[in-house]
């Protein structure tokens, strides 16, 4: 036990002592404090005498009938409830936190998962988890499952990603892809149109970069043809390239949901002839077990949904 220049033992104080100060203080008596504290009265007092030894300072005046705080006593009173009040919010936040009940969690998505129901999920967590913050990350999904290996993210909603060392991945939601027309269009009028005849006129769409399964995944429908399409301008995201297709340079195909925000002046037509569809994707880190992210996984819809 170490002492300081003034004999203060202060490496024996526990929180135990100040708590059994405390009920002591309060109560002027050390039968009522030790029937509070569920403990034998003598034991209780020797646990004072103990907290008076270890600070060098009488805490109590004791006479056969009355208990009184001393100088000391009356400080130490003051002190013990501000630093028991601290320790019991700090043990109780560490103890939130191992739950997973507080915290932060960084959440990456894909914006055309906006319309669909993932992100209702975030809404419900945060309604059973107020004290966790969920900050929001969007962009591409290699972006997005690169950032998830890095650590910048704790979890991720993507679209078709692909395969990555460490990384699970769990299927949400399937939805098929649909082709985006001009309004003006010669087939605008149609009830469906295969990728074989979508493929012949000049195209908008994202760069490869934004994630290798899921552009080889959607241009499938064309590519099933037997012919590459001719791409004719690249955009970052989904409302970019709808409205390039409603300004007449080029057509596209997407995600049912990525169309939800669709100008007027472009019409949406189902694909026919293809089985191609598009998965929406939970990732995580395969080593965090931590419950933060545990909780928001258990909120999401867990199982693949159909066409």
């Amino acid at each position: 036990m170490s002492k300081g220049s003034t004999g203060l033992a202060i490496d024996g104080v526990e929180l135990r002592h100040l708590r059994y100060f405390r009920a002591v203080a309060e109560e002027l008596h050390f039968g009522r404090a030790a029937a509070r504290l569920h403990i034998a009265q003598p034991a209780l007092t020797q646990q004072i005498q103990r907290l008076e030894t270890l600070l060098g300072a009488r805490l109590f005046d004791r006479t056969s009938r009355t208990v009184a705080l001393t100088a000391a006593g009356t400080v130490l009173l003051e002190r013990s409830r501000a630093l028991l009040g601290h320790a019991e919010r700090d043990l109780a936040e560490i103890h939130r936190i191992g739950q997973g009940s507080q915290g932060t969690l960084y959440l990456g998505f894909v914006p055309s998962v906006l319309p669909l129901e993932p992100l209702r999920g975030v809404r419900a967590f945060r309604d059973r988890f107020p004290l966790v913050e969920v900050d929001l990350v969007e962009g591409f999904t290699s972006h997005l499952m690169a950032r998830l290996a890095h650590g910048t993210l704790d979890l991720a909603i993507v679209r078709d990603p692909d395969e990555q060392p460490g990384t699970v991945t769990t299927p949400l939601i399937t939805e098929p892809f649909v082709a985006i027309l001009p309004a003006d269009h010669p087939d605008a009028h149609r009830d469906s149109i295969t990728g074989a005849e979508l493929v012949t006129n000049p195209m908008v769409f994202y760069p490869r970069a934004a994630g290798g399964r899921a552009y080889d995944k959607n241009l499938a429908p064309l590519l099933e043809s037997g012919h590459r399409p001719r791409i004719v301008q690249e955009a970052t995201n989904w409302t970019i390239l709808l409205y390039l297709v409603a300004a007449g340079l080029g057509v596209t195909v997407a995600p049912r949901s990525a169309t939800f925000t669709a100008p007027e002046s472009v019409r949406i037509i189902p694909l026919a002839g293809t089985a191609a569809v598009t998965t929406i994707y939970t990732a995580h880190r395969a080593d965090d077990t931590r419950p933060l992210v545990r909780n928001l996984l258990d909120l999401l819809p867990n199982q693949p949904r159909g066409r």
